[in-house]
């Protein structure tokens, strides 16, 4: 698809680039120690680290994902919006306060308070390095799909964009710059959203069967067709049949087996939001049903898991700051997904669709509005994979420098050594990202957080709740549950339908048709953490 560059939007997004590069370079000052470095010194304030959270969670993921699959699969698409927020409830009242209390500058922190244990400590930063690296993915993806109509860049120029102004960011003022680059972002994508849906209704949703026409063809078998689907469960020319065959679109197809890119609405109203876009729930296979458990599941319980949100509440004071922190991060951010409906439903309905990368729904809707409405909503998406992205690396950054390195190899490092070396475990975290981001281009970015989440909930979850709430877990089942949970999601990922397709190959040869492990991992992580602390009771337990 061929975009016209806005001078206005080019403007915007150099200023947000240097606002956000000078404030790093303002605030240097304050991360010349460990605890600033990591933590901001636990002195941000409650409502300042409240909307730094939204700001946190909602990446690109959110912003330019779930838009995207409402855009183009309806009520499915809004079932991520679901799970993205109802992690936050388990969060508040089970985690919280006990991760605030016990920890200091990571989540290792916290699941090691009780134990001391070098192995626990090494097994729980790699599985920070493992999800952070995960969720990085998508992030790099959004960024590279944004900066296409944006500067008339090609993806990959627009991950490295991103790669080198974030790992600034991070490498000069640590959680300090971050703690405020997503405040500003995190409200900023409050506004702008509410402004969109505002113009959205005041335009009202077009049903008058616009065509929409995406760039590419699609052969039949061809393993490229990824790029178009959800899931890749099916063959791509069987996928796309079902998938815009469904309760939204009907599918025009040519002689020869090749697909037609012209695609017409053939629904309206009401029926939009009954499921069958993405999930089948109603009349798909059991296997559907259960894929997408599993993967409410990992979006829930996955929530509740993230190291980089939870080291969030080290940046407060109080246990009290705390519990007011995610107050805030839940009110901010069920508006927000509340207001990702009526995005979705307006970039469906007209007409702005781009079914080649559904990630760039929300960036045409603007464009759509008007050439201010595309400037306001490239800068501000572009802040939302900033401030995510910051997030995640100085949690990575602080896993490699305070865990590693400090407490397991027992390196002695100065306050200021310690800073340096987080630095630049920051910058080789950040090249790492700006490479993944391009290997998975094309990719929806909710879909890929999903694996995120459901690596969070398999590893981390089964091993906090254990380690705070039983009295009769000891570290080895901490081990346990952290390696098998990491080991199952990460087999299973590697060989499901999804990645099937990735390779090449068709997707029905995937020898597990779940694309989301958390149903099996969970489980299997909890029932080894268990297994291993009774038989390992009084070693090191509690």
């Amino acid at each position: 698809m061929v975009f016209q560059q806005s001078n206005l939007a080019v403007i915007l997004f150099l200023v947000v680039i240097a606002l956000v590069v000078g404030l790093s370079c303002t605030l240097i000052r304050r991360s010349s120690s460990p605890a600033g470095y990591f933590v901001a010194s636990g002195s941000v304030h409650w409502g300042v680290n409240g909307i730094s959270f939204v700001g946190d969670y909602l990446s690109a993921a959110s912003f330019l994902g779930v838009g995207g699959m409402i855009a183009v699969a309806g009520f499915d698409g809004f079932l991520y919006s679901i799970g993205f927020l109802s992690g936050w409830i388990v969060l508040l009242l089970l985690l919280a306060e006990p991760v605030r209390r016990l920890g200091h500058f990571t989540f290792t922190d916290a699941l090691d308070a009780y134990f001391q244990s070098r192995g626990l400590r090494f097994a729980a930063a790699i599985s920070t390095l493992i999800i952070s690296i995960f969720y990085l993915i998508p992030q790099m993806v959004g960024a590279g799909a944004l900066m296409m109509p944006l500067l008339g860049v090609p993806h990959y120029v627009g991950v490295l964009m991103l790669g080198t102004v974030v790992t600034i960011i991070v490498a000069t003022s640590g959680m300090v710059s971050t703690t405020y680059v997503q405040c500003v972002k995190g409200g900023l994508l409050l506004v702008i959203s509410l402004v969109l849906v505002y113009a959205v209704l005041e335009r009202g949703f077009i049903m008058d069967g616009t065509v929409i026409v995406p760039t590419t063809t699609v052969q039949s078998g061809d393993a490229v067709g990824s790029k178009f689907n959800h899931s890749g469960s099916l063959d791509p020319l069987k996928y796309l049949q079902l998938f815009y065959a469904g309760d939204i679109y009907q599918l025009r197809q040519k002689g020869g087996g090749e697909v037609s890119p012209d695609f017409e609405r053939k629904k309206a109203g009401a029926e939009i939001m009954r499921s069958g876009g993405l999930f089948q729930l109603g009349s798909g296979h059991w296997r559907d049903r259960i894929d997408f458990i599993s993967l409410m599941l990992g979006l829930i319980c996955g929530t509740a898991a993230l190291p980089h949100i939870l080291i969030r509440y080290y940046t407060v004071s109080s246990n009290v700051a705390a519990r007011k922190s995610s107050i805030v991060a839940i009110c901010g951010i069920a508006l927000f997904y509340v207001l990702s409906l009526y995005i979705g439903l307006g970039a469906m309905t007209s007409g702005t669709v781009n079914l080649g990368d559904s990630n760039m729904a929300v960036p045409l809707l603007a464009k759509s509005l008007g050439v201010v409405f595309f400037a306001v909503v490239s800068a501000v998406a572009f802040s939302a994979v900033l401030g995510t992205v910051s997030g995640l690396i100085i949690a990575s950054s602080g896993a490699v420098a305070h865990d590693i390195m400090d407490r397991v190899l027992g390196m002695k490092m100065t306050a200021m050594e310690k800073v340096v070396a987080g630095r630049i475990a920051a910058i080789v975290i950040g090249c790492i990202a700006i490479y993944l981001g391009l290997v998975f281009e094309g990719m929806n970015v909710s879909y890929l957080a999903g694996w995120a989440f459901a690596i969070a909930a398999s590893a981390n979850l089964p091993a906090l709740l254990l380690a705070l709430f039983w009295r009769r877990t000891t570290s080895q089942g901490v081990v346990a549950a952290i390696f098998s949970g990491l080991l199952v999601s990460l087999v299973l990922i590697l060989v499901s339908p999804e990645m099937y397709v990735r390779y090449g190959y068709a997707a029905t040869q995937a020898p597990i048709h779940l694309n989301h492990p958390a149903i099996i991992a969970m489980p299997i992580s909890l029932l080894a953490a268990i297994v291993v602390s009774l038989r390992t009771t009084g070693l090191t337990q509690r």
